[in-house]
């Protein structure tokens, strides 16, 4: 199945950029783990909550990359060689990553209970109106 793309369509100019954006969303892993939430909380303010059970802080880093918020949490060692008899906590390294809109800017981020949070918030672009002045040739 071929894919449509931004660029084939000739009363969209300019919008490589969005072309690019719909490719990384598309391959962006599928991965259930860690579970997350986005809640919106406000008309403008957005919140996105991992479950990340048993990552300390040191252990996790949120960046962003080209539009691209990026969540990457990974345990150390702890050393002591340990005998599960069950193990039901998962201990892999992750990363999950969510593509942001041009206006969407990371706001902060806090570690709660075994809940990562990372507010977002959109700044709204200045609307501005600019007069073309036409040229005459003759």
């Amino acid at each position: 199945m071929s894919r449509i793309s931004f660029t084939s369509q000739p009363f969209l100019l300019g919008f490589e950029r969005l072309d690019r954006l719909v490719e990384r969303t598309l391959k962006a892993g599928t991965d259930g783990y860690p579970p997350f939430n986005i809640e919106q909380q406000g008309e403008d303010a957005y919140r996105v909550t991992l479950a990340v059970a048993g990552f300390g802080a040191a252990e996790l880093s949120v960046t962003v990359e080209e539009q691209q918020l990026i969540i990457r949490g990974r345990q150390g060692e702890d050393g002591a060689e340990r005998a599960f008899l069950h193990r039901g906590i998962a201990a892999r390294p992750f990363q999950r990553s969510f593509v942001l809109a041009e206006q969407v800017e990371v706001a902060g981020a806090g570690l709660e209970c075994g809940l990562l949070h990372i507010d977002l918030i959109r700044r709204q672009p200045e609307t501005v109106v600019r007069t073309i002045k036409i040229e005459v040739t003759e």
